[in-house]
């Protein structure tokens, strides 16, 4: 990937840099939005799109990619492209799955690739076969890392638990985790783990499905800052180093969300985000996965 020196970015443990800002598409499905989304993103600065097999837009946002790259005067390699295994294929289907996103985004290779979710659709939280199928996934994400054909490998989901027995067993080491992580969910013992294990921290959901972004001390902290609340969210995760992919069909929005590098929160006010530290989800929990 050839990032330009303006696109801020984590150094991965595959020698990579990853955008420390991406779009989420999560319920992105029409071409229209897609389109709308990516050339209003990619004007803005986005350098990453993020995208999973079971948000059915994999080939969408190809298409939106391709047609839209030398628009912006940019390549392939000035993007980064996120996309997940869906959990129906856990196991003997994760070659077939993984395929599947290489095919329907259609870009050559896929910049980074996770297991989506710890355990199998349609199967129970406490079956024993959890965890035999995603270490098969993982073999076959390894298997398809060493082709070249996904550039990067992790994980979305795990809990520390799920991400301590995978350190135990795999041969190449998770790139990234992608998980829910916001000031009411600090994720403080998997965020050690991965320090322990060089794995980088992304976040999702970190307006809290919008719950946070009316919270009193976010709206405090934006008034003073002269800032919207996203953006004060956005920011206290990129500022610890944490990758966000907040999602937007909204341009105005996707323009305001990537406004979060030319400014800095206080020491005072990432300290008092932090304190809203409850332990809430917002999202599907994976802690009874065995």
């Amino acid at each position: 990937m050839s990032l330009t020196s303006t696109t801020p970015s984590v150094l991965l443990n595959t020698g990579v840099q990853m955008p420390l800002l991406g779009l989420g598409t999560y319920k992105l499905w029409s071409p229209e939005d897609v389109c709308l989304a990516v050339d209003a993103a990619l004007l803005a600065g986005y350098r990453h799109f993020d995208t999973a097999a079971c948000y059915e837009n994999e080939a969408e946002l190809g298409r939106a990619v391709k047609k839209l790259l030398p628009k912006h005067g940019l390549t392939r390699e000035d993007v980064f492209i996120t996309s997940k295994l869906d959990p129906k294929d856990q196991g003997e289907k994760a070659m077939e799955g993984a395929l599947q996103s290489l095919s329907q985004l259609d870009l050559g290779y896929i910049d980074l690739y996770l297991i989506h979710w710890p355990g199998t659709q349609g199967m129970d939280e406490t079956d024993q076969l959890n965890p035999v199928n995603r270490a098969q996934s993982w073999v076959t994400l390894e298997e398809l890392h060493a082709q070249g054909k996904l550039k990067a490998i992790g994980v979305s989901n795990y809990t520390p638990a799920h991400l301590e027995e995978l350190m135990q067993s795999c041969k190449t080491h998770p790139a990234v985790i992608q998980v829910e992580f916001h000031p009411q969910f600090c994720q403080m013992e998997l965020r050690s783990v991965c320090e322990k294990y060089g794995v980088c921290f992304e976040a999702y959901s970190s307006l809290g499905k919008g719950v946070l972004v009316t919270d009193p001390v976010v709206m405090e902290i934006a008034k003073n800052c002269e800032r919207t609340p996203a953006q004060v969210l956005l920011r206290w995760a990129v500022q610890m180093g944490h990758p966000v992919i907040p999602k937007s069909s909204n341009p105005g929005r996707i323009k305001d969300n990537a406004r979060i590098f030319d400014f800095t929160l206080s020491d005072t006010d990432m300290n008092r985000l932090s304190a809203l530290d409850c332990g809430r989800k917002y999202c599907r929990d994976a802690s009874q996965i065995v």
